[in-house]
């Protein structure tokens, strides 16, 4: 037995000489939140055969010390889980040639360790190795929990933008501003960031920074994102959260006033608009002036100045400003308004002119305007002239009359004004027909009727007078401011002259009507187809009758054969060319319907 054990002793020792023992492991190993961890541990013999005994332990690092607890033993013989670890129920460990791979299940955050693996050869020697365990939580997407309601580019200090947050990582993610996509670097006096960890029983970070930036008017526009950075098995990933906008507050510095409504040229009357708005925001109050009185705030509706109604002295400049006490004195909005307008037209002579017959009168007619006019005189609805004067010539009764003036801005034809003149032409009677004698024929018996009218003015008194011995109703009588009309009915017994006098304070006139009576023609060689047209209707009519019984009566006679020509006839008929053949036999049926009309259907004697 002891010379065994010396031969074995003796051969450890020529092993030893022979073997060497190299053992490597990976200096870390990652793994997420409660995925598998694999830690390999890789060892060979060099210089020699391997030794018969091999012994491979894995060993933890206790936290908080540097004490190491052991978690599995192995040789050739045996390979134990160690009881009464934490790891007991989640480590496994597989082992081949020169190998062994130690996998923790449900990897934790409080598996962030050391881990070591020990191989010890005998004589070959031990050797150790060290693999850092790193675990990973990727943490939730970033979130702008808080945004503030407005900020002001007049805040001296950088302003509380918003604030970032992103829960649940490990290890403390990393978080990160932009706008527009651009990031945001800390500066003095511009940028500045608050940033916050917390930690969870879990022992998950969580990281909230805030963003304090001195905005300018240009960020009223922009886009603010956080982003969160961490760390992963192989690298650094990254999440980002929705974009935001902030309200920025800056003061006007730009401002502009027009004329809403209404559009085109404004005349009196109208209901003027006028809009002003700038650049600040919010949008402030504004002020409204004019220029005649720069002092006097006109009463106004926020952004919005009405005028109503409108005159011509309204017209000149309008400002408006801001009301803020920092904007800018060169904020101001400005327009011109022109009213324009047109008076009433005013016509020379007024009113009414008297003229004598075959005079001459120049009638004005002219309306102030801001614009170009238009002028067209017009009598009984008919334009007679044009341009502001109208000229009247050798005036006659034709020409009185009452001329109306119409003046209007074609280039706003809502604006239009009209007046008028009445024109009375004075002078002596004038017969409206130019016969002084008119000489007439009449059948004695009749009724006639004569007419008389005259011109003039004053308007001219009519009188009749008719022959000894004539008898006269005057049916019409009608006077206007320039003529009288006069109608009498005379009932012609025998020759007679009848004298129209006409006659005014500035002379008389007068026309003759000579009469002469003719017999009444009563013989049939005067008779009138028009006036006995319905007699010669009833004799035509009458005749017709009369035609229609004779034939009636022979064509009876004829039937019956007491007309000598019946048979002879009727036998001529059927005789005829073979041409007529159907013509015949239609005759012949129409007789037999008309014998049996007449007869009660009876037959000839060759038929029966």
């Amino acid at each position: 037995m002891a010379l065994l054990c010396r031969e074995l002793f003796l051969l450890l020792l020529l092993h030893s000489a022979w073997s060497k023992l190299e053992l490597s492991v990976q200096d870390g190993v990652e793994v997420l939140l409660g995925a598998a961890a694999h830690i390999p541990c890789h060892y060979s013999f060099s210089d020699g055969p391997e030794p018969p005994f091999v012994m491979l332990q894995w060993f933890v690092k206790s936290p908080g010390n540097s004490s190491r607890a052991r978690i599995f033993y192995g040789d050739s013989a045996q390979e134990l889980v160690d009881n009464h670890t934490e790891y007991s129920e989640r480590v496994q460990v597989s082992s081949a040639h020169n190998h062994s791979l130690l996998t923790i299940s449900d990897a934790r955050l409080s598996d962030q360790r050391e881990f070591f693996c020990q191989v010890n050869g005998l004589a070959a020697g031990s050797a150790e190795g060290k693999t850092v365990l790193r675990v990973y939580a990727p943490p939730e997407a970033p979130v702008v929990e808080e945004v503030s309601p407005s900020v002001s580019v007049t805040d001296e200090q950088p302003a509380k933008i918003a604030v970032c947050e992103s829960q649940n990582g490990f290890p403390k993610p990393n978080i990160t501003w932009f706008r527009n996509g651009e990031r945001l670097e800390a500066s003095p006096g511009q940028v500045k960031f608050l940033v916050l960890h917390s930690r969870s029983s879990s022992g998950l970070y969580t990281v909230q920074n805030t963003l304090l930036l001195k905005v300018q008017k240009e960020d009223r526009e922009a886009l603010f994102s956080c982003r969160v950075s961490f760390s992963v098995p192989g690298g650094v990933r990254s999440l980002e959260s929705s974009p935001v906008n902030v309200t920025v507050h800056y003061h006007t510095s730009m401002v502009e006033l027009w004329k809403e409504s209404p559009p085109g040229l404004l005349k009196e009357g109208d209901t003027v608009e006028l809009r002003c708005q700038g650049d600040g925001h919010p949008p402030p109050a504004f002020i409204f002036t004019r220029e005649q009185q720069p002092d006097v705030p006109l009463e106004s509706r926020g952004d919005v100045l009405i005028l109503s109604p409108v005159s011509r002295r309204d017209s000149g400049l309008y400002r408006c400003h801001p009301g803020e006490p920092h904007s800018s004195s060169e904020a101001k909005g400005e327009v011109q308004l022109t009213v324009h307008y047109l008076d009433p037209a005013v016509v020379v002579p007024k009113e009414s002119e008297m003229m004598l017959r075959g005079e001459d009168l120049t009638a004005t007619c002219n309306a102030l305007s801001s614009l170009k006019t238009s002028t067209v005189w017009y009598k009984d609805g008919r334009a007679v002239g044009s341009g502001s004067s109208l000229l009247l010539q050798d005036a006659g009764y034709h020409t009185a009359g009452e001329y109306v003036c119409e003046v209007s801005v074609p280039a706003l034809p809502a604006l239009h004004t009209r007046s008028s003149v009445h024109i009375v032409v004075q002078g002596p009677p004038q017969m409206v027909q130019a016969e002084q004698e008119v000489r007439l024929e009449q059948p004695a018996g009749r009724v006639l009727n004569l007419s008389c009218e005259a011109q003039g003015h004053p308007p001219p008194s009519v009188s009749w007078t008719l022959s000894t011995g004539q008898t006269w109703e005057e049916v019409v009588s009608r006077t206007t401011s320039h003529s009288s009309l006069s109608v009498v009915s005379v009932r012609v017994g025998a020759d007679f002259s009848a004298v129209c006098n006409a006659s005014n304070e500035l002379g008389a006139e007068a026309r003759v009507f000579n009469v002469k009576a003719v017999p009444m023609v009563t013989s049939p060689a005067a008779f009138s187809p028009v006036e006995g047209s319905g007699i010669f209707i009833v004799v035509i009519i009458l005749g017709l009758l009369l035609l229609a019984v004779l034939g009636s009566v022979i064509y009876f006679l004829h039937k019956k054969g007491r007309l000598p020509c019946g048979r002879s006839g009727k036998q001529s008929i059927t005789k005829e060319k073979s041409g007529a053949k159907d013509i015949v036999v239609e005759l012949k049926t129409e007789e037999s319907v008309l014998l049996r009309a007449v007869n009660g259907d009876k037959r000839a004697p060759s038929e029966q």
